[in-house]
């Protein structure tokens, strides 16, 4: 879910403030009125403190578009561009298909950025020097050149994370490799940053350095986040539906009337989950959909075979024992099902899988702490943990 306030669209894209924005837009205000009179007591500077915070970020949000429309150019949706504490983030639906066009909206931000450089650096040279347009100008400048620059440092999250990442992929092959490592750099410079910020601040007892800490801290989190997310990825696409699926289901006799198939088995098993599959001669005929009985009327369950409503497995939604785990999980989503039926090779009904066997099987993968416990509630509700986003990763890992 979007966070934050939305105020409107740019270009079809929907813009917002996260609450943090404000306190960084207040603190720029304070910064950029102070240059222009230390008292604080000219209402002239703070109109100008304001306005020039607001420039700033209409700068980073010119930044965040650069991005956004290299990647609409490749056919990617772009969700939103939010402005928060730190500057602003994109947020598109997919990753570029090739490195190089990952590449390109990696440096399109930057490119953005040194170009109002250019421009607010030649309006210093047509106001004078004096003026505040040539102050509000000139300080633009040295901030947008400052966002090109910082933001081509080579680790994630910033863009130039993003350009290793392309580089390393187009060098390997792997996209994967690549996004190991920008977020591995990325964490290295964090962690640089936060001890130096937090260092310099003790040592020159300037707090001001603090800052340096944060955005430190900033990226470590995310470059961290990153590199979760990808090794997330690389399991669900390396494991199989033969590894998650389980044999938690029911085989029933086809020709078994509709009434004995309910007395023996649906009052029997109300409390339980399990699909039921019918079969006849050793075969499987198919998955019998419990809500189609209600369609039918009492007096013919004592008449009515399982088999007059059996859905045949070459018609209900199936996936084989070599699928991938990712494939399996946007099965499951689109199709709206709760599970999902496993095919053998030859063609006959080899497990079932649900969300409660796909988190247990990347918990087994990459050794997590989740509890029977908590597959079992997974299985009960039918819906992964809270903050699991696993339908939204396995269609970033496929496409």
């Amino acid at each position: 879910m979007q966070s934050g306030r939305r105020i409107g669209s740019l270009l079809g894209i929907p813009l917002f403030l996260d609450p943090s924005w404000f306190f960084i837009l207040v603190f720029v205000t304070i910064i950029n009125a102070g240059d222009i009179d230390s008292s604080l007591r000219s209402l002239a500077a703070w109109i100008t403190g304001l306005v020039m915070a607001l420039l700033l970020f209409s700068s980073v949000i010119l930044h965040e578009l650069g991005h956004s429309l290299a990647a609409r150019s490749q056919g990617i949706k772009v969700n939103s561009i939010t402005l928060f504490l730190f500057g602003g983030v994109a947020s598109i639906e997919r990753e570029s298909k090739t490195p190089g066009e990952a590449f390109q909206v990696a440096i399109a931000g930057p490119l953005v950025s040194l170009i109002l450089f250019g421009l607010f650096h030649l309006l210093t040279m047509v106001f004078s020097t004096t003026g505040t347009v040539h102050l509000v100008a000139s300080n633009l400048a040295s901030i947008n050149l400052i966002l090109a620059l910082f933001n081509l440092i080579p680790g994630l999250p910033l863009d130039g994370g993003q350009v290793l990442k392309a580089a390393v992929w187009k060098l390997t092959g792997n996209r994967f490799q690549g996004v190991r490592w920008a977020a591995k750099t990325g964490k290295v410079l964090g962690t640089l940053a936060m001890v130096m910020g937090l260092g310099l601040a003790l040592l020159t007892r300037q707090l001001g350095l603090i800052w340096i800490a944060l955005i430190g801290g900033f990226v470590l989190r995310n470059a961290s986040a990153y590199d979760q997310l990808t090794t997330l990825q690389e399991t669900i696409l390396q494991l199989k539906a033969s590894d998650a699926m389980t044999r938690d289901f029911r085989v029933v006799d086809a020709k078994q009337t509709l009434r004995s198939f309910a007395d023996e088995y649906i009052l029997a098993d109300v409390q339980t989950l399990m699909p039921y599959y019918a079969t006849t001669d050793g075969r499987y005929r198919g998955l019998v959909v419990i809500e189609d009985l209600h369609f039918i009327e009492r007096s013919r369950w004592e008449t009515q075979t399982i088999e007059s409503i059996v859905h045949p497995l070459s018609e209900i939604s199936a996936v084989e024992e070599k699928t991938s785990l990712a494939k399996v999980i946007q099965r499951l989503e689109v199709d709206q099902l709760n599970c999902i039926t496993v095919l053998s090779p030859a063609g006959t009904v080899a497990g079932v899988i649900d969300r409660g066997d796909i988190v247990g099987a990347i918990a087994r993968k990459l050794n997590l702490p989740i509890s029977n416990a908590q597959i079992k509630r997974i299985k009960a509700e039918g819906a992964y943990p809270q903050g699991l986003q696993l339908e939204a990763i396995a269609k970033a890992a496929t496409e």
